[in-house]
């Protein structure tokens, strides 16, 4: 079997490039996502202690308090610097792998958690397949929660940091029309969902009762806006009160989970 590859500049990203690590707890609109991930997956999720397979887990971000709620958590990740700082909260046990072919065994997961591989997936025919993968890892009922970028996101941040101008404006046009991220405008190589096409790729994977909820809700550039101008992560702070406030109300609304900077899409398998 031809041996599967990360794009190179995906692994260089996260090795030296950026630190996934403190993404969730130094940024504003960082809190506001942890905060909701977790109240969204905990809306979702059987009662501990099941055994939930954590795929792209990172660091473990969520392992973490995954473990403190009492589930069993076995997380997967191609990056070694995540293993290595996942490893080291021993909230979860590690495995370099990938997505795309997981080494789990048939139904043998309660839950299994993509929250961060579809982003980094730009071929319909490997989001498909790592969904594929998701899905035959987990039990008869059981769940499978996606993460996505919305395919909004970059006209939101960029509209509210005071950049849409210029070439800017054509790369946010660019996403727009075809949701592939160019790695020269930051971040790295990435693809950015629909709420439909989401709800399609989930629906083509064979899952079942198929779900998207927005997690930060429409408040989340404003809160940018705000840390970049006061430089405060503004953690206990009336303005991520309200953040979170708005985003419990309108996470289901069709018309504004468009609005939030990631989706989450949950199923199950028949």
């Amino acid at each position: 079997m031809e041996p599967l590859t990360v794009a190179p500049e995906i692994i260089e990203f996260y090795t030296t490039g950026y630190d996934e690590a403190s993404r969730l707890s130094t940024k504003a609109h960082g809190l506001l996502e942890k905060i909701r991930t977790q109240e969204l997956l905990r809306r979702h999720l059987p009662e501990p202690p099941a055994e939930v397979l954590d795929v792209g887990g990172g660091p473990g971000a969520h392992a973490r308090w995954l473990a403190a709620d009492g589930y069993r958590v076995h997380l997967v990740d191609p990056v070694e610097r995540h293993l290595e700082e996942a490893a080291a909260t021993g909230a979860c046990s590690v495995e370099l792998g990938d997505a795309r072919r997981l080494t789990a065994s048939d139904a043998s997961y309660d839950v299994v958690l993509l929250l961060g591989p579809l982003y980094h997936l730009t071929d319909p025919a490997e989001r498909l397949q790592a969904l594929r993968e998701a899905r035959r890892s987990v039990r008869p009922g059981g769940l499978v929660a996606v993460a996505a970028i919305s395919r909004n996101a970059a006209l939101l941040e960029k509209a509210a940091l005071g950049r849409l101008d210029g070439p800017t404006r054509s790369r946010v046009d660019s996403i727009l029309a075809t949701g592939h991220h160019d790695p020269t405008f930051g971040f790295t190589t990435a693809y950015f969902h629909t709420v439909g096409g989401l709800r399609a790729e989930m629906s083509d994977a064979g899952l079942a009762d198929v779900s998207v909820s927005g997690v930060e809700g429409p408040v989340w550039p404003s809160l940018m806006a705000l840390q970049a101008h006061t430089g405060d992560t503004l953690a206990d702070s009336a303005h991520l009160a309200s953040a979170l406030a708005a985003a419990r109300m309108v996470d289901s609304d069709p018309s504004l989970v468009p609005a939030s900077a990631h989706f989450l899409a949950f199923g199950r398998r028949p």
